[in-house]
């Protein structure tokens, strides 16, 4: 194994890493804190937990994969139980996620409800958002597989043509979720019609590696990620690079709610008005922001000093 910079232990962590002789790159995450913290934020079930524990440890993956100065965000909007789910990762590792849900829809369903039968019909979008400056990324495709990793191959077959393939787990033990994947992604050649039979055995041998992995492996906060990158992948030579830490952060405040409420008809904010006062609620975090009308008045430009002769 080559290694760019020194081994980390633990959970909350993306390692990029390379297999050399297969010409294939891939990323490694496990969440532990992070994930358990935002999935703590609200009283979710059991399987909306465990997807929202999913969709965050994927879109460490795919967000990290990229290049960007910004937010990434992986979002499901769909029909059934779970109507929508947000996960978003900035460039330098915060994260936040939330979902919404009917709650007797899901109380309906059996605990280990399939993706298929918690969503419905709908659609999986990626978005890149890098700052009023550029233009916003967006891609979306239908909700079509049995679980979240077939329908980001999907959107891959789809929208990027090429191939990536998955190994996750999620679990939740002593009361806090776990979750770890694996990824690896085959990027195509500039001249496709070069591709050859070497190529597609690289993949599949890559594929059969992965697979080998156990989710007991993937989740042993023990097992350096970087021990278990060498035990499935030495024999083809893996290329360990710097990696990135992950935390659980909001990107709420006080400001930021007053700012968006100031913006607002002075008419609108009196019909929200409930006792003399807004609250307004953070999806993501749940963190509460109460305000008085006077408290979202306009401030008052400051007096100019004038002279006299």
């Amino acid at each position: 194994m080559r290694v760019e910079t020194a081994p980390q232990a633990g959970a909350d962590f993306i390692r990029p890493f390379q297999i050399e002789a297969l010409g294939l790159r891939g990323r490694a995450v496990r969440l532990s804190r992070a994930a358990d913290e935002i999935i703590h934020k609200h009283a979710y079930p059991a399987p909306v937990a465990r997807l929202l524990a999913e969709m965050l440890t994927v879109a460490s993956a795919l967000a990290s994969a990229l290049k960007y100065e910004g937010v990434f965000t992986l979002q499901t909007k769909s029909e059934g139980a779970v109507r929508l789910m947000v996960v978003d990762v900035t460039s330098d590792g915060a994260m936040r996620g939330y979902a919404q849900f009917d709650a007797d829809a899901v109380a309906a369903l059996p605990a280990d409800a399939s993706l298929p039968r918690l969503l419905g019909g709908g659609y999986l979008a990626f978005t890149v958002d890098q700052g009023e400056d550029t233009d916003r990324y967006q891609g979306i495709v239908e909700l079509t597989g049995a679980d979240l990793v077939e329908c980001v191959q999907h959107y891959f077959r789809q929208s990027e043509q090429l191939q990536a393939g998955f190994k996750l787990a999620v679990v939740q033990r002593d009361g806090r979720w776990h979750s770890g994947v694996i990824m690896l992604q085959r990027l195509p050649r500039e001249d496709q019609s070069t591709a050859t039979e070497v190529d597609d055995e690289a993949w599949s041998r890559a594929m059969i590696l992965l697979a080998s992995c156990t989710s007991k492996e993937l989740l042993d906060e023990g097992l350096p990620i970087d021990d278990l990158l060498y035990r499935l992948f030495h024999e083809d030579g893996v290329r360990v690079f710097k990696g990135q830490g992950l935390r659980a952060q909001c990107r709420c405040s006080r400001e930021r709610v007053g700012s968006v409420l100031r913006s607002l008809p002075r008419g609108e904010l009196q019909d929200l008005e409930t006792e003399g006062a807004l609250e307004v609620t953070c999806e993501f975090c749940n963190s509460k922001y109460r305000f008085k009308l006077a408290d979202l008045d306009p401030a008052e430009p400051e007096a100019s000093e004038s002279s006299s002769e």
